[in-house]
């Protein structure tokens, strides 16, 4: 008998809560870890921090401050996945946490190893007490996926010292108004900028099994500002002449035309 071809998710426009993108996307996460670690691990490496699909090294960047001054700083990842942040932080002397939402991502990091902490949770709900963090830092991890995001920024800022720094980056909000393609046909505005309706990858019975969300760069400036935190940088990395890699619609050829990611440095008075 012949096996009925794997259902592919319809994408669609629609509400989506904080309950079904949270449940959505700790499903396709787990679903999808070991695809994303085969397809992205060497580009990511084991123990490299990088920003985002053009390939901004902290390293270099320094967004969390410079590397001589991490030593001894107690640091949260945010949306961890295998901890290769973390990793490069304890390398650099920090005290990392890494913390995601997907058990399977999480056991990615423990196959490649690590003496630090690994949590599984909601960025939601941080299992932590107050004050408990020198910095935090997320690269594309929880603040693309959750439909209230000045909860999460509100729970970063609880967790950190004052004086403390949150870094993280995102899809840059321009992308939404362009088809996710990295090659030509990715190049004409699709949508509306302003349309804040969820990204939404649904089964045959219309359940989100994948759930981004949207936000304006004015919008995430105005959670920043509601959550407390005082924005002192924003990033927009151009795509570098080294790095050929096309990741989703992110490539060279729109790289070079539209920014791709957008990275928020905030810190808590």
């Amino acid at each position: 008998m012949q096996e009925p071809e794997p259902f592919e998710p319809e994408a669609a426009r629609r509400a989506a809560g904080g309950a079904e993108s949270s449940r959505a996307n700790r499903g396709w996460w787990d679903r999808n870890a070991d695809e994303y670690q085969t397809e992205h691990g060497a580009f990511l490496g084991d123990d490299r921090f990088v920003w985002g699909p053009e390939g901004l090294d902290e390293a270099e960047a320094e967004l969390l401050g410079p590397s001589e001054d991490l030593t001894g700083r107690d640091v949260l990842e945010i949306g961890a996945g295998a901890a290769q942040c973390a990793r490069w932080l304890a390398a650099q002397g920090a005290r990392p946490v890494a913390l995601d939402l997907s058990h399977r991502q999480l056991q990615h990091a423990l196959r490649i190893g690590g003496a630090f902490p690994l949590v599984q949770a909601d960025a939601g709900a941080l299992p932590f007490r107050d004050a408990s963090f020198d910095l935090a830092c997320s690269a594309y991890g929880a603040l693309p996926f959750v439909a209230d995001p000045v909860l999460v920024l509100r729970e970063v800022r609880r967790v950190l010292r004052p004086g403390g720094r949150f870094v993280f980056s995102v899809t840059h909000p321009v992308r939404w108004a362009f088809p996710d393609e990295p090659g030509s046909e990715g190049l004409s505005v699709s949508g509306s900028y302003f349309d804040r309706t969820p990204y939404v990858e649904q089964d045959e019975r219309g359940r989100a099994v994948y759930v981004e969300h949207h936000r304006t760069l004015g919008d995430r400036v105005r959670d920043i500002v509601a959550s407390g935190f005082r924005l002192v940088d924003l990033v927009e990395p151009e795509w570098p002449a080294w790095n050929t890699t096309e990741w989703g619609g992110w490539s060279p050829l729109r790289g070079s035309l539209i920014p791709g990611t957008a990275i928020f440095v905030c810190e808590r008075d």
